[in-house]
C-alpha cells in the first residue's frame, strides 16, 4: 500500500532464537501440582488404563514416584484416597475422617520423606459413601448440604492434623469453605490453606477419573450441586462466594473447556486461580496421540500454554509427572 511500510509479523518469528526471545514460556515444574490417586496397603502401582502414565499407588511406592519430580522442582501434590472393598461405606461417608485412612498415612510418609514439598488433599465424600455423593442423603435422596459441611470440616480437620499444608473441599456444598475456615481456626491450624474447587462443573470430562477412584454416583448425577455449564453467571458467583468465606485459592475445573471463565474469573479477583486439566482432557490427548491425530508433546505443550494464559498461576494437571518428557525444553 502506498504511503505505508510494507509490514511482515514474520520478522518477529523468522528464526529459533527470536521466536525464544518474544514467546511466553511455558510454566515451569514449580508451578504444577500433580493429582494422585492413594491406595491402601504395600508395594501397589496400579496402571490406570484411561490415563497411560498414571498410576494408584500404596503410600510406600509414591514416595518412590515422587522422588524424581520433587528433585525436579515440582510445586505440589494433591492426594485422593481410593478405599479397599474392605473399608465401610455408609450415608455419611465417615471412613474419610479415619486419622488411620490412606489420605491421612500417606501425608504424614509425604512429610516425613519430602518436607518442603507442599501437600494438597480433596476434601471430599463420595469415595467413601455408600450412593456415591459427595454428602449425606436425606430422606428424599437429595444431598444433605447442611448435614455434609459437618464431615467435610471433620475430613479436612483430620488431614490437616495428618500435616497436610492446604486442604481442597470439591463437594460443592455451599458454605463448605467458611465450616471448614471456622474448624481449622477452632482447632489451631490456622496456617492451613484452603484451595477451593470454587467453580466446579457437572462435566462430562470426569470419567478417567470417576474410574481410579471408583467414586461414580450409583445413582443420579451431581448436577444439583456442581456448577452448569450452561450457567456461566451463577459458576463464577461461586467463585465469588468462596473469596468471601476465606477460600485462599480459586479453582476452575476442568480447565481447557471453561478458560473462558477461567479469564474472567481471573479479572474479578485477586487470589490465586488454580485450573484443574482433568482426567478426561488428558485421557484426550493421549486418545488422540495413540490413534496418530496428533503429536502428544505439541499438544501438551499448546494446552498448557492456553491455560496459563487464560490467567491460572497454578495448574493441577496429571502432565506433572510427565514435565520432563513433554514439557522441559
Amino acid at each position: 500500500m502506498s504511503g505505508f511500510p510494507e509490514i511482515r509479523l514474520r520478522r518477529l518469528r523468522q528464526s529459533a532464537g527470536v521466536r525464544r526471545m518474544l514467546d511466553a514460556p511455558l510454566p515451569g515444574l514449580e508451578k504444577f501440582i500433580w493429582p494422585v490417586f492413594v491406595a491402601p496397603g504395600r508395594g501397589r502401582c496400579e496402571a490406570l488404563s484411561a490415563m497411560p502414565g498414571q498410576f494408584r499407588y500404596s503410600p510406600d511406592t509414591l514416595l518412590k514416584a515422587l522422588e524424581k519430580p520433587v528433585a525436579d522442582g515440582l510445586g505440589g501434590v494433591l492426594l485422593f484416597g481410593v478405599p479397599d472393598a474392605g473399608v465401610p461405606k455408609d450415608n455419611t461417608g465417615s471412613a474419610a475422617v479415619d486419622p488411620d485412612g490412606v489420605v491421612q498415612r500417606s501425608v504424614r510418609a509425604i512429610r516425613a520423606e519430602f518436607p518442603e514439598l507442599p501437600v494438597f488433599t480433596d476434601v471430599c465424600l463420595c469415595a467413601y459413601t455408600e450412593h456415591g455423593h459427595c454428602g449425606p442423603l436425606a430422606a428424599a435422596g437429595r444431598v444433605d448440604n447442611d448435614a455434609a459441611l459437618e464431615w467435610l470440616a471433620k475430613a479436612a480437620l483430620s488431614h490437616a492434623r495428618a500435616g497436610a499444608q492446604a486442604v481442597a473441599p470439591s463437594a460443592m456444598m455451599d458454605g463448605q469453605v467458611q465450616a471448614i475456615r471456622a474448624a481449622l481456626d477452632a482447632a489451631g491450624f490456622t496456617d492451613t490453606i484452603i484451595m477451593s474447587y470454587s467453580t466446579k462443573f457437572a462435566s462430562a470430562m470426569y470419567g478417567p477419573f470417576r474410574e481410579a477412584e471408583g467414586s461414580a454416583p450409583r445413582h443420579g448425577d451431581r448436577r444439583g450441586y456442581q456448577a452448569s455449564s450452561a450457567n456461566p453467571r451463577l459458576a463464577l458467583r461461586e467463585s465469588q462466594l468462596d473469596e468471601a468465606e476465606g477460600a485462599d485459592i480459586l479453582m476452575v475445573k476442568p480447565a481447557l473447556f471453561y478458560l473462558d471463565l477461567l479469564a474472567k474469573l481471573r479479572e474479578r479477583t485477586e487470589l490465586p486461580i488454580a485450573a484443574y486439566n482433568v482426567s478426561g482432557e488428558y485421557a484426550m490427548l493421549c486418545d488422540a496421540a495413540a490413534a496418530g491425530h496428533g503429536n502428544l508433546r505439541g499438544m501438551v505443550r499448546e494446552s498448557l500454554s492456553a491455560i496459563a494464559r487464560a490467567g491460572a498461576d497454578i495448574i493441577i494437571s496429571y502432565w506433572a509427572s510427565r514435565y520432563n518428557e513433554l514439557l522441559r525444553d
